[in-house]
């Protein structure tokens, strides 16, 4: 589709803001900018891959045409990052409304279901007390949403440093959302209430002996929330963790790595609460006089699967680590020691952070050779990259290197350096 749209042109950029519109002024402008960029990169890309579109001066030389390719590309993926970010501003200053929609719609759902329920039964005090509650708590979120208007409405405090849900964030909140709407049923059913025998057990509702299970998992994925930040960070600062800035956070995040494969911690964790948060809801429904008694049962699951989300933040990631260097050898090359103008392969893991696999991540992974610094070059090939990659990086040996031993050092898109390798360059 985004090659179709490169090849429509600006055929409809007459309409204002229509299909062309890239000005970037306006959510839809933004969108499309980013999609235009998007189209023209992967054209120009497929089209270096295939040989085409090289200027005579530089075709002649393989080590000038490549530097030649990897430069163009390297500015065509800029601009689509800078328009990736536009887009990704746009949408988060219109997910406040989007947010603040879904939870009014919810509080539609949740009369309809008591009108319905209660054909037969009779309309009670509770059900009051449970509309009463979902307006106060709708109304303080789309309070805190256009509040946070700018960082994702009531979504902001779930979106981490990286700009992704935060799966931890999102489950401890949704739980606080929870015990507070719970609370705020009790508040009304007990402002409702006529007679002390009514008031006292209502109160009674309350006591930690009948919600332990509850407010066990509330302190624990609190406490998993805050954790796991501060994991991050500390593992991030030191150099064990690769982090990369994503353009807008994605409902996919609560369930993937940020490389945007489903992970196993992630995974469980959320499933794991789901389904534990669905039967207080129903308990409580079935027991408005006090806190959900979630059974121990249950409790202890939903603290088995937050340990297991939490070791797998400690055991996630790594720091990039060169194995070794070897001169690249082409068909019909005669084995040779490394020297100046050669190409050496740099051989080992974790080049490439998970989620830095977009053209202007990779343009940005460089090669301490000695002391000159080396960019990695973009070797296209149809659908991607050929180099570089997490395992392998191929540059040119630069001629301000001095032969003798020299150092070899990766630096990845993230900021993060790989341990020194020596080499021998002769002269």
């Amino acid at each position: 589709m985004a090659v179709q749209e490169a090849g429509q042109g600006g055929g409809s950029a007459a309409g204002g803001h229509g299909g062309g519109c890239s000005c970037g002024d306006c959510p839809h402008g933004a969108r499309a900018g980013h999609r235009r960029a998007v189209a023209e990169f992967l054209v120009k890309r497929d089209g270096f891959a295939a040989g085409r579109g090289l200027p005579a001066a530089v075709a002649h030389s393989a080590s000038a045409s490549r530097q030649w390719v990897s430069e163009e590309l390297t500015q065509s993926a800029e601009l689509v990052a800078a328009r990736g970010r536009a887009e990704g501003e746009a949408w988060l200053a219109r997910l406040w409304l989007r947010t603040a929609t879904v939870v009014w719609a919810l509080v539609v759902v949740l009369l309809l279901v008591q009108a319905f329920t209660a054909i037969g039964a009779g309309w009670t005090s509770a059900r009051t007390a449970g509309l009463l509650a979902a307006l106060v708590t709708a109304g303080a979120l789309t309070a805190a949403s256009w509040l946070h208007r700018a960082r994702g409405g009531a979504l902001a405090p779930v979106i981490g440093e990286d700009n992704r849900l935060s799966t931890s964030r999102a489950v401890a909140g949704a739980w606080v959302l929870f015990v507070a709407y719970a609370v705020l049923v009790l508040v009304g059913r007990l402002a409702a209430a006529s007679g002390h025998g009514e008031r006292d057990a209502l109160i009674a509702g309350l006591e930690l002996g009948r919600a332990a299970g509850v407010v066990t998992v509330l302190a624990v994925v609190c406490a998993i929330a805050v954790l796991v930040r501060r994991v991050v960070g500390v593992r991030v600062l030191g150099q064990r963790l690769q982090k990369v800035r994503a353009d807008r956070p994605r409902a996919a995040d609560l369930l993937t790595d940020d490389s945007g494969r489903g992970a196993f911690a992630d995974i469980q964790y959320v499933v794991t609460g789901g389904v534990a948060l669905l039967f207080a809801a129903v308990r409580l429904a079935r027991r408005p006089d006090q806190l959900p008694d979630l059974p121990w049962g249950l409790a202890v699951v939903v603290l088995i699967s937050a340990a297991t989300y939490l070791a797998g933040k400690y055991a996630e990631g790594g720091r990039p680590v060169i194995l070794s260097v070897v001169r690249a050898r082409e068909a019909g090359d005669l084995d040779a020691p490394i020297r100046t103008g050669d190409d050496v392969e740099i051989r080992g893991a974790g080049f490439v952070p998970p989620g830095a696999h977009g053209a202007d991540r990779l343009s940005r992974v460089v090669v301490r050779v000695g002391a000159v610094h080396v960019r990695v070059p973009l070797v296209p090939v149809a659908g991607g990259f050929s180099n570089p990659t997490d395992a392998v990086l191929t540059v040119p040996v630069p001629a301000d290197v001095e032969p003798g031993r020299v150092e070899v050092q990766v630096v990845t898109a993230a900021g993060v350096e790989t341990n020194r390798y020596v080499i021998d360059v002769t002269e």
